[in-house]
């Protein structure tokens, strides 16, 4: 396994939201400039929150028809999809797939009791293409990015988990690190995580020299000129 970020480098991260993330990614990791965050919009139904940056839990869901397993076989692998979620490194954060084409969401998987199950494990939030429903009733300031709203859990049931799954475009494997706030997601690459806060420093270096000239009396298309000079002096 490679070697984990150190915790107060993640936490640096929260500092930033995550459009902010994904343009310092494209200083630090290019190769990446479009790929690694969700390709598909996502609903932020707790937009207050604050980004969140944990180690990615991964799972599968289906709800539109009855899971194929009996009672006890379908309490083992809820059991052992839990102690995924718990296991080191911590904090976590699910990521669940829904793959009921075409009907994504048609059961929601989260509600009151898993938020408040997950958050008691070490998870910091949810982001799935799947649903979400109780929100009045969720566990405080869990995370959720969810494909929809809706008011049913049908059939829902966990398929597998642990493995590289894709949500709305955002493929993730187990344990990547995970920086999401109301905009959407990002998986960051470990390697990159400590260099981050220095390239979003120089990118708003450089923002600030053109917002504060178009901000400034007298803007003009030639003043925007020498500002893009301006710029690129700056390292």
């Amino acid at each position: 396994m490679p070697r984990l970020p150190d915790p107060a480098d993640l936490e640096a991260l929260r500092a930033f939201d995550t459009p902010t993330i994904c343009n310092a990614l494209e200083l630090v990791a290019p190769a990446r400039r479009a790929t690694g965050f969700n390709r598909r919009p996502l609903i932020a139904p707790f937009p207050q929150l604050k980004p969140v940056v944990a180690f990615a839990r991964t799972a599968i869901i289906r709800s539109r028809e009855p899971h194929p397993r009996n009672r006890d076989e379908a309490k083992e692998i809820r059991l052992g999809y839990y102690a995924h979620v718990a296991a080191e490194p911590l904090p976590s954060i699910a990521v669940i797939q829904d793959i009921d084409v075409p009907d994504y969401g048609f059961g929601a998987f989260w509600g009151e009791v898993q938020s408040n199950v997950h958050k008691g494990l070490g998870c910091v939030g949810v982001i799935t293409d799947g649903s979400v429903r109780d929100l009045d009733a969720m566990a405080p300031e869990f995370f959720v990015l969810a494909g929809s709203i809706m008011p049913s859990h049908a059939y829902v049931h966990l398929v597998d988990f642990g493995g590289t799954i894709s949500v709305a475009g955002m493929v993730v494997s187990a344990n990547d690190v995970i920086h999401a706030d109301r905009h959407g997601a990002v998986v960051v690459p470990a390697e990159a995580v400590r260099e981050i806060p220095r390239a979003a420093d120089l990118l708003a270096r450089r923002e600030k020299v053109v917002i504060d000239a178009a901000r400034a009396p007298g803007f003009s298309v030639d003043r925007l000129r020498q500002a893009f000079d301006e710029q690129e002096d700056i390292h």
